[in-house]
């Protein structure tokens, strides 16, 4: 399995870190790597603290599932097929902001943000993963 070396993972941190200073807002951004483990994490100053977990659980989210946290949220609406999958896992988070990261199409890892609307998490992720794609 492949899997996100640290130096890609400074990479996707220091795009993420950029375009929240682009857009003026402060986030917690984490990576994890293959397995699903915390490989980097970053608080801006001034993020919120409630966000942190948040942002581990997007990234964790991404990767357990290989698709964005916003994809699993879609089927876990009530009556939907995956209706509480949130409560599995040790807790995932099933909004916008955790995207799998690809590298020669294979998942490597992934990022999750969190600390402002969820249209921002998900505009700093994408600006993150863009450095590898």
């Amino acid at each position: 399995m492949a899997d996100i070396n640290n130096q890609q993972a400074k990479m996707v941190m220091d795009a993420a870190i950029a375009k929240c200073k682009e857009i003026d807002v402060k986030m917690n951004v984490a990576i994890v790597d293959a397995g699903a483990n915390l490989k980097a994490f970053a608080r801006m100053d001034g993020a919120w603290l409630g966000s942190i977990d948040i942002a581990i659980k997007k990234a964790k989210t991404a990767r357990c599932f290989d698709m964005p946290s916003a994809a699993i949220g879609q089927i876990s609406q009530p009556n939907g097929e995956l209706f509480n999958i949130e409560h599995s896992n040790g807790g995932l988070i099933t909004f916008g902001g955790g995207i799998p990261i690809k590298y020669n199409g294979q998942v490597i890892g992934a990022i999750g943000v969190s600390g402002s609307s969820v249209a921002n998490d998900v505009i700093v992720a994408e600006a993150g993963v863009a450095v590898i794609n």
